[in-house]
């Protein structure tokens, strides 16, 4: 007899049916659905088509800005627009998707401007990485789309505007239409002038194009408006935060630009023994803040301006500084609703947010015009602003040339007076210094190491003008009475990197504070040797004036050599003797050494200094030894570096 009936199974079955029915679609309790708050972050649009089309613009302006240049020639030329019948707006390209760019023709008479810095080595900026990258894989269509491209950069480098000569050929390759040529800006000449002459010929050209007429008005015209709080609570005021208000007294990682770690210096030592210049080292302790770095990285800082020329900026313009304000954009439908973080003083907006210390740019000149109550002074003034060749040539020389600063113009023009808060919507933000950092993370993993040079000059009027960042890091001091001096800092990584293999020789030249990264470099080499990994030959050329006065990290690099983790420590002292000695001689003096660790055992070279001379006299002196001892022509020796820079075997870390 079965231990089951069929009717047994049947029931069982059917009960075991019900209780897995019930199990899986019984009705669950339903939690109330979380609406997602809605702030600035949820609700910021990407679509700069859509926001073109509800807010009536036909002239987008991308910028791809590291140190705010590129960000402010975007705005002038947004602002430019409403000359012309049109309407502009400045766009981030990090803000919204670029993909939509191939919608601009939905927009009638629309157009697409570039304003593109070109970073480091031919790099993108931090902003317009994505939109680059997105460029080399896309294969987007852009028929029908008009654009035109001003590119900033520096001669003196490798990869002169790389930047933006790439966006300006591949928006082309990608069927668009440009309108006019693309615009080349060099820093190591005057950029200000290249950007002038060229959206001088660029606006007329634009008019043709679309058959539009100038309107005529030259007017100033306000981007913000000025509201003074009297009763804000202090809790709801910014006090130098870059980012997020209160960031400062409440750290929370991770840590970067928009969010910087207030790391507090734990050393800041007097580098060189003599002579007229301060070279220093700083430690800033990063314990705790989960930063990571690699050797090579720079680190970035946040200077605050010097107090002197804050105050008498306020005495100047007799204005209370302390007085609580916002600057609000009368473009409700901008993403930037605030010149710099808002509410805060004025105080707090000249010493951490404004750039008080460059000399202005003619934009500013132009807006501030206005206000000088001497008819010859606003004349002067009117003409620096102007493009005319006399004009020109009069801000070459009492602006740029005499160094004259915002106060130095307000000083020397006694009727110039204007209200403090259309100052403070024109100067442009006061950005991070970037350094070299000076240590390895193998060996530092919780301090990273600064070497710089405090800047200060006397200028042609006789004023003493001072560095921001290095006088500011020079007062940073370590106490011991509980307060500890600190510096807003965040890493920037970058390209500068110790061959994969360590067996890989390297050649590095740093004169003065070039040093920097090769201390970073030195000390991973040395760590690696101690792992027991085979290193290969180490050489290091570096320069200074004299023995006895500037030989940075003397005592450790000679300690270097002396163990072996330096094969060589080649040092030119410029002015110990009547002839000048410089890096690239001594390159050319153990040029067989070079060559063959060059050619034949794979070495790695590394650059690190100034762009301007030193780079290009030891890229000759590279030229030179593939001549002599490689046998090649000029042409070709050019070549054979050229190739080994594209092979990532020739890195340059410069600066002008």
């Amino acid at each position: 007899m079965p231990f089951f009936s069929n009717l047994d199974i049947f029931l069982f079955s059917l009960i075991a049916g019900l209780l897995v029915y019930w199990l899986i679609f019984r009705k669950k309790v339903e939690p109330i659905p979380e609406f997602k708050k809605l702030d600035a972050q949820t609700t910021k649009e990407t679509s700069f088509i859509d926001k073109m089309k509800k807010t009536g613009k036909n002239i987008v302006v991308f910028y791809g800005s590291q140190t705010g240049t590129a960000e402010e020639f975007s705005n002038r030329l947004s602002k430019d627009a409403h000359r012309y019948g049109m309407k502009g707006m400045s766009a981030d390209p990090e803000e919204y998707d670029m993909s939509e760019l191939s919608r601009l023709p939905e927009i009638e008479n629309s157009l697409a401007i570039f304003c593109m810095a070109t970073y480091g080595e031919g790099d993108p900026t931090d902003n317009s990485q994505d939109f680059y990258d997105w460029l080399q894989e896309g294969d987007a269509d852009f028929t029908g789309v008009k654009y035109t491209v001003f590119a900033l950069g520096n001669k003196t480098y490798e990869h002169y505007n790389a930047m933006g000569k790439y966006v300006d050929k591949r928006l082309a390759e990608l069927g668009a239409q440009r309108i006019f040529d693309l615009g080349m800006g060099d820093d190591d000449g005057n950029l200000e002038e290249d950007f002038v002459s060229w959206r001088e010929q660029f606006w007329p050209a634009v008019c043709e194009h679309f058959g539009v007429e100038a309107t005529g008005e030259e007017s100033s015209i306000r981007q913000y408006e000025l509201k003074v709080h009297s009763d804000l609570n202090m809790n709801k005021i910014y006090t130098g935060e870059v980012g997020r208000l209160k960031s400062f007294e409440n750290q929370k990682p991770p840590f970067d630009s928009k969010n910087p770690f207030l790391a507090p210096v734990s050393v800041n030592r007097k580098l060189d023994k003599a002579g007229d210049r301060h070279l220093m080292h700083l430690e800033l302790d990063v314990t705790c803040s989960k930063i990571r770095y690699d050797s090579g990285d720079h680190v970035a800082v946040y200077p605050i301006n010097d107090s002197v020329i804050v105050n008498r900026i306020g005495e100047v313009l007799g204005v209370d500084l302390d007085t609580v304000i916002s600057l609000n954009n009368l473009d409700e439908e901008s993403n930037k609703k605030h010149p710099f973080p808002c509410p805060s003083t004025y105080r707090t907006a000249l010493t951490h947010y404004l750039d008080i210390t460059n000399p202005p740019r003619t934009n500013v000149l132009y807006e501030l015009a206005q206000y000088a109550t001497e008819p010859k002074e606003q004349e002067n003034v009117r003409k620096m602003a102007s493009s005319s060749p006399e004009g020109k040539a009069l801000y070459q020389s009492w602006v740029l040339d005499s160094c004259r600063n915002i106060l130095a113009i307000l000083e020397d023009l006694p009727s110039l007076r204007p209200p403090i808060d259309h100052l403070c919507e024109l100067l442009p933000r006061l950005q991070a210094r970037y350094y070299s950092i000076a240590s390895s993370s193998k060996v530092h993993p919780n301090s990273i190491h600064i070497c710089a040079v405090v800047v200060e000059y006397e200028t042609k009027t006789g004023r003493v003008n001072k560095g921001v960042a290095t006088n500011w890091l020079k007062s940073k001091m370590p106490t011991d009475n509980g307060h500890k001096a600190s510096v807003p800092m965040y890493i920037r990584k970058s390209q500068f990197r110790l061959p994969f293999k360590s067996t890989n020789p390297v050649i590095m030249v740093g004169p003065g504070t070039g040093i920097a990264p090769f201390m970073g470099f030195v000390q991973e080499r040395g760590w690696l040797k101690e792992q027991g990994k085979e290193v290969g030959e180490t050489v290091l050329y570096y320069g200074c004036r004299h023995k006895n006065e500037d030989f940075l990290y003397q005592e450790e690099l000679e300690e270097f050599e002396k163990t072996g983790v330096l094969t060589a420590l080649n040092v030119a002292f410029s002015r110990d003797q009547a002839e000048k000695v410089y890096v690239q001689h001594l390159l050319k003096k153990s040029k067989e050494a070079v060559w063959r660790l060059v050619h034949t055992d794979n070495a790695h070279i590394y650059i690190c200094g100034d762009a301007r001379n030193m780079a290009r006299d030891v890229q000759n002196a590279f030229y030179e030894i593939a001549e002599e001892l490689g046998g090649l022509s000029r042409a070709q020796a050019v070549d054979y570096i050229k190739k080994l820079m594209t092979k990532g075997r020739y890195s340059q870390d410069v600066w002008s």
